[in-house]
């Protein structure tokens, strides 16, 4: 006989009293399908890959939407397998996607150059100017850092710039018709102003002054997308919009979409990080910390962005290019050793191994070094990277010792930016984890405490990641429509409905790791002068 919890399943699936969350990561699109309590019903995902292309990081808008149709269509074949039921319909849908960049498109809609993503570190001349005209950090990622380099380089296709946005907003719009982002994707782009919760009015004129200086046609309140907090109303599914999310047919339109958000925005969510003095860690293709503050910085720092949760809060953001790619490449090299002495594993097993034995390793790596910069880094001021392994005579090479390293060099530079939010005195009450390196319990968790000094928690729902986050922010906005959310705010709703009974694992700073990692970051920070001269030597 079937169980009632399973038949209430169904009669969600049936019913359309879902969620569906979509998220266009650097390495994988993964898609959640949550019910109405908002646990994980269905799950789906699609690997794909950045190209290098012209001396451009980039991915195609062709490989977005096969990307996007493979994941979808996989979570709705995991609903039928699991619970024998393929939605024709969810109750919301949410899209986000990597933050940062340059999508421009003309007045058709088409691209003008190719998607240039976040990796990209080639605007420092515009990030540069913009900072000091504004008085406020403008990183080399942000979009309108792009936009500005793309005029002071005189590119041909600015004139013909209609719109100017991000990949969640891109999709979005593809959906919907709708020209919006979330505020925390829109803070990717151009200043939020915390009181209006819209883009800075003040720094706008500024830019548009900036622009006009040198000739360019562009106003930027005519072709940023418009602003929405998280739970506002981000229009439907078109006809059009649900033949792209589902070619088969099986998805009706008429369905509510939230506001699109970045991958920053759902890791605050997915680990219950968006009120004041909490923060979280997302650890993948990039890493990067995320703290909410109580009060403005003092002063600006170019390692720290600030940006907004998804309720339009400001936080300060320590994001660094490279996270876990080197880590995995190598995992990937020691399967190929297994597998040609006749034990093939797989590659989470292989990677698993790998991490678990980091914590045999000496406490300092045993004297090794290791970069994971594929690509350049902004915070230790490297426009372009190539991933190091080094070490001396006397270090002491082991499995255990260069596991520990390579997770070690996962975090340092994540550290030398956190080491700044320290001097300006910012509290942190808690520090979450998420993301696949925190999947092989206790490893990195552990480790991470010691780079960060602070107690990490990682919860039951850390590995869900991003696409359960923007399926949860999308049952937001179905709650707010159908006024089941009430008047609370979107901190409190979490609060309520999705993590009141949330196991969280907590690790407090052991003291030989922290002194470890002192040693290592000391001895990191000084050979950062050997990935430069290889930057400089090696093409």
């Amino acid at each position: 006989m079937e169980h009632q919890d399973e038949a209430q399943i169904r009669a969600a699936l049936t019913e359309g009293r879902t969620a569906l969350g979509i998220e266009l990561g650097s390495t994988n699109i993964k898609a959640s399908l949550i019910g109405p309590d908002q646990a994980p019903l269905a799950s789906g995902s699609h690997a794909w890959e950045n190209e290098f292309v012209d001396r451009v990081w980039t991915y195609s808008l062709d490989a977005v939407w096969a990307g996007v149709q493979a994941a979808v269509a996989a979570v709705l074949a995991d609903a039928e397998q699991r619970h024998g039921v393929r939605p024709a319909t969810v109750g919301a849908v949410g899209v986000s996607a990597m933050m940062h960049g340059y999508l421009a498109l003309d007045e058709g809609g088409e691209l003008l150059v190719p998607f240039r993503t976040w990796r990209n570190t080639s605007t420092g001349a515009a990030a540069a100017e913009l900072t000091d005209a504004l008085a406020f950090n403008v990183p080399l990622r942000w979009s309108v850092a792009h936009l500005y380099q793309a005029v002071l380089d005189d590119e041909p296709h600015v004139p013909q710039i209609r719109f100017l946005t991000t990949l969640a907003g891109y999709v979005h719009w593809r959906l919907t018709g709708e020209k919006v982002l979330g505020v925390g994707d829109a803070s990717g782009m151009f200043p939020i102003d915390p009181a209006t919760g819209d883009y800075d009015a003040g720094m706008l004129a500024t830019v548009d002054g900036l622009l006009s200086s040198h000739g360019a046609d562009v106003r930027l309140v005519d072709v940023l997308p418009r602003v929405l907090p998280a739970g506002g109303d981000a229009g439907t599914l078109s006809e059009e919009g649900a033949a792209l999310l589902d070619p088969s047919g099986t998805l009706r339109a008429g369905v509510p979409l939230c506001p699109p958000e970045g991958d920053a925005g759902t890791g605050m969510v997915a680990t219950n990080a968006v009120a004041p003095r909490t923060g979280n860690v997302s650890a993948g293709t990039s890493i990067f910390a995320m703290v909410v503050l109580e009060r403005a910085l003092e002063r600006v720092h170019h390692e720290i962005d600030v940006v907004t949760t998804p309720a339009g809060d400001p936080v300060a953001m320590v994001h660094c290019n490279n996270g876990a790619s080197e880590l995995g490449a190598w995992a990937g090299l020691l399967g190929e050793l297994a597998a040609a002495l006749g034990h093939p594993a797989e590659p989470a097993e292989v990677f698993g191994a790998l991490l678990r034995s980091a914590l045999e390793g000496e406490a300092d790596g045993g004297g090794l070094l290791a970069y994971n910069y594929l690509s350049g880094e902004p915070i230790t001021g490297l426009e372009e990277g190539r991933p190091l392994f080094v070490r001396t005579p006397g270090s002491r090479l082991t499995l255990a010792n260069f596991a520990r390293t390579q997770v070690l060099g996962v975090f340092a530079t994540l550290s030398l930016g956190m080491r700044v939010l320290e001097e300006e005195g910012v509290a942190v009450d808690s520090m979450f984890a998420h993301g696949g390196l925190f999947r092989t319990a206790g490893v990195a968790q552990r480790l991470l405490a010691a780079a960060t000094g602070a107690p990490v928690a990682v919860g039951t729902t850390a590995g869900e990641g991003g696409a359960w986050g923007i399926a949860v922010l999308a049952a937001y906005r179905r709650a707010v429509a159908n006024g089941s959310a009430g008047d609370r705010d979107l901190a409190t709703w979490l609060a309520e409905e999705v993590f009141a009974d949330v196991t969280l694992d907590v690790v407090e700073p052991d003291a030989d790791d922290v002194t470890g990692y002192a040693a290592y970051l000391e001895r990191y920070t000084a050979g950062l002068a050997i990935e430069r001269a290889a930057v400089e030597a090696v093409h």
